[in-house]
């Protein structure tokens, strides 16, 4: 019974846990901009988030370590130090983003300052991690960022040509004029970072070691990371379907939190804006926690320092003085007047520079017999752990690119 409630709450965690606010904007626009070309993107992405999500798991359940303790063993001081600097850059964008969008909702909400409302929700998520056991906060985000599946409910309700839909899931080029082409491409390579963000690798491994999982666990972490992945990847996609059938027809742009719950009210009504605005705050802010615990477990495993949640900041001082410095940065990053929408766009593409750096270091230890064992990948592991880390790496290579010629997704 206990591990049918760890089954079921994780899947439901991965899945309330899955969407943030650089997910939120990239789906919207692209289903405006391409209407459903891109749900093949979508689809690719999530199968790699799970195959490289299960690796991470499973490195975790079997030797007690986090990701950053692999990419020191096998990637050496230079490069791991390269790779821990770019994770950490990332990391902090994406919580600085976070903290923004959690203000936007707010203000939206109250009609309050928004540099009050940014220091309201540092304040917050401060005292959150400060206060509440690792379980708590995966539990409480994750399940309360199920409100989210008002979107789901409110596609099904705007009724789309599920023909359509389907179509969308083949990947294919549309005919495009030139630099309507490249603008594609930039957001086939962000809507595929956006699904793979590493730090959910690295908080996912990190959650395994503070939960105590052993290899009696594997079964539990390949059900989880498959149908939670699954589920939550199913609500991204309904976001680009919205962006589709909502923005693309009205000709609204997406970009801000708050005209994204509009979407739900237009066919749910308040009380679909009411869950969306709620399932957004959670998502949000889950994923604002998230990113900064990830700076923490990363530099922590790295140098060796003791970490873990389930301490006392006095009994692991250096990693609360470092997820605590993480938050204080990223609102300083967004009190500066950056639009968080601005920053979570670089912070997406520059995800998928480091996801080769990040996912070749476990790919080398996840197969290896002399430290995995008779847990070390299998065949299928194996070839779509490779065949994934050939499309990561192209992805890396065009990112930056495409940023510029694009003028970061601007046309």
């Amino acid at each position: 019974m206990a591990m049918f409630l760890e089954l079921f709450l994780g899947v439901l965690t991965a899945m309330g846990g899955f969407v943030e606010i650089g997910e939120l904007t990239f789906m919207l626009n692209a289903g405006s901009k391409f209407d459903y070309s891109l749900l093949w993107v979508v689809a690719i992405g999530t199968v790699g988030i799970m195959v490289y999500g299960e690796i991470a798991g499973r490195i975790a359940a079997v030797r007690g370590q986090g990701v950053f303790n692999v990419i020191r063993e096998r990637a050496g001081i230079r490069l791991g130090l390269l790779t821990l600097f770019a994770a950490t850059l990332v990391c902090l964008l994406t919580t600085a983003a976070e903290i923004g969008a959690i203000a936007l909702l707010w203000n939206l909400l109250s009609g309050w300052p928004y540099r009050w409302l940014l220091l309201a929700a540092f304040a917050f998520l401060v005292l959150v991690v400060w206060f509440l056991k690792f379980g708590t906060i995966e539990r409480v985000f994750g399940l309360f960022g199920l409100m989210m599946t008002v979107f789901l409910v409110a596609v099904w309700k705007m009724h789309p040509d599920w023909s359509a839909v389907a179509h969308g899931l083949v990947p294919t080029v549309p005919a495009l004029p030139p630099g309507r082409k490249l603008l594609y491409a930039y957001y086939a390579v962000s809507l595929f970072s956006s699904v793979m963000l590493p730090y959910e690798t690295y908080f996912y491994a990190s959650g395994v070691v503070e939960d105590h999982w052993t290899p009696k666990y594997l079964r539990l972490n390949r059900f989880i990371v498959i149908v939670g992945f699954a589920l939550g990847s199913l609500l991204s996609a309904s976001l680009l379907v919205i962006g589709k059938l909502y923005f693309g027809h009205a000709q609204v742009d997406p970009s801000l939190p708050g005209t994204a719950a509009f979407s739900a009210a237009s066919v749910l009504g308040r009380a679909g804006l009411w869950l969306a605005v709620g399932g957004m705050f959670f998502a949000f802010a889950g994923a604002g926690i998230e990113t900064a615990m990830s700076s923490a477990y990363n530099i922590a495993q790295f140098f060796g320092w003791t970490w873990g949640k389930y301490r006392t900041a006095r009994g692991a001082p250096r990693f609360a003085l470092a997820w605590i410095i993480v938050f204080i940065a990223a609102t300083a990053i967004v009190l500066t007047g950056v639009d968080p929408i601005q920053v979570v766009e670089y912070s997406i593409v520059f995800s998928v520079v480091i996801l080769p750096l990040t996912y070749f270091p476990m790919m080398a230890i996840s197969r290896d017999p002399d430290t995995m064992g008779v847990y070390r990948n299998g065949w299928l592991s194996n070839t779509l752990g490779w065949a994934f880390f050939v499309v990561v790496c192209i992805a890396a290579v065009a990112a930056i690119p495409l940023l510029v010629m694009t003028h970061g997704g601007q046309g």
